[in-house]
């Protein structure tokens, strides 16, 4: 699940990424163009109650982002709720966000 939340007068979004607790058994991170692509930036936590990986990250507004989840620190995964998809050089897809 993906929820964006408008905030400092529309300039910067709050994204909340979600995925089921078993997508994962050790780790989920949220990686795309936001952070370099970097792994280790944004990782999801485990919420035991709702039975979700989680995280937020405020995002500058009016820009396009590719992403992709990197989980359990061996496999791409696309969030089948992004706003669309855009090849990679890898012969893939990103998960493309509009916010």
């Amino acid at each position: 699940m993906i929820e964006k939340q408008p905030i400092q007068r529309g300039r910067n979004v709050k994204v909340k990424f979600e995925l089921p607790a078993d997508a994962a058994q050790k780790s989920v991170a949220v990686v795309g163009d936001f952070n370099d692509w970097d792994k280790g930036k944004h990782p999801m936590k485990l919420d035991k109650k709702k039975g979700v990986w989680t995280t937020a990250i405020n995002l500058p507004a009016q820009n396009r982002y590719q992403f992709r989840y990197f989980v359990d620190e061996s496999e791409w995964r696309n969030d089948d709720q992004a706003d669309g998809y855009e090849s990679n050089p890898f012969f893939s897809e990103n998960s493309v966000l509009d916010v």
